[in-house]
């Protein structure tokens, strides 16, 4: 009796780990894919700029695509480009010397992310609880690419919250908002010249995650879904 018992809790536990594992692909929106388009303001974060998250916005724009996993998760790539600038008179921060820098540049960054939806999201299968709105969370990673006359490429990871909406059976609606952390410091810094500048202003020793820059970016965006599933209970 004691290992039929055991026989049968190993038999339980084994369907419930196949449920857990399948139930991502069984529950599956009714289209893949996503494409569209995003316009918005970025802002740059770093030794010009510590803690305003709005400090002087700049344009930026992004094309994006999205591949629908489940109900909860999405993959999602982007193509983006955008201005910053900074001005360390409007930083709040005392530089050595008295020194001031001001910089302005343009930016460009390619990047995927993986996003998880708090909600079931779909505009179908009410019987699955399913919401035509979700917030979500998404971090990824990309690579940065800054033009001026000292170049900037770099990779970063954006983090960050969004919320979206399906406004038809193929359109969705959105706004998100992220930052980017960079693995330099050197976002700032548009020119070669040997005097003072934003690279390492206080000429502390920085390391991996100290002392690097960052931008942040605001968006709204509307995407067209496509790729239907044949079968969408089974995620095809």
């Amino acid at each position: 009796m004691k290992m039929a018992k055991e026989t049968n809790d190993l038999s339980l536990l084994a369907v419930l780990f196949l449920l857990l594992t399948i139930t991502p692909t069984l529950h599956a929106q009714k289209y893949k894919y996503e494409m569209g388009g995003a316009v918005g303001s970025s802002v740059y974060m770093g030794d010009a700029n510590k803690t305003r998250l709005f400090l002087n916005p700049g344009i930026a724009v992004a094309l994006l695509a999205r591949y629908n996993l489940s109900f909860h998760w999405a993959m999602k790539a982007n193509l983006l480009a955008g201005n910053v600038s900074g001005n360390t008179g409007q930083s709040g921060n005392n530089f050595p010397f008295g020194q001031q820098a001001a910089f302005h540049r343009t930016f460009a960054e390619l990047g995927t992310q993986l996003e998880f939806n708090f909600f079931p999201y779909s505009d179908k299968y009410a019987y699955l609880g399913t919401k035509p709105y979700t917030p979500y969370l998404f971090v990824g990673a990309g690579i940065t690419y800054a033009t001026g006359e000292n170049e900037f490429l770099n990779a970063n990871i954006p983090f960050g919250v969004g919320f979206k909406y399906k406004m038809k059976e193929r359109v969705n609606i959105g706004v998100e908002f992220s930052m980017r952390k960079l693995f330099g410091d050197d976002f700032d810094v548009t020119r070669h010249t040997p005097e003072w500048n934003l690279k390492n202003p206080f000429g502390i020793g920085g390391s991996l995650m100290k002392n690097n820059d960052w931008y942040s970016i605001t968006m709204i965006y509307l995407t067209w879904d496509f790729g239907i599933r044949e079968d969408p209970c089974h995620g095809n």
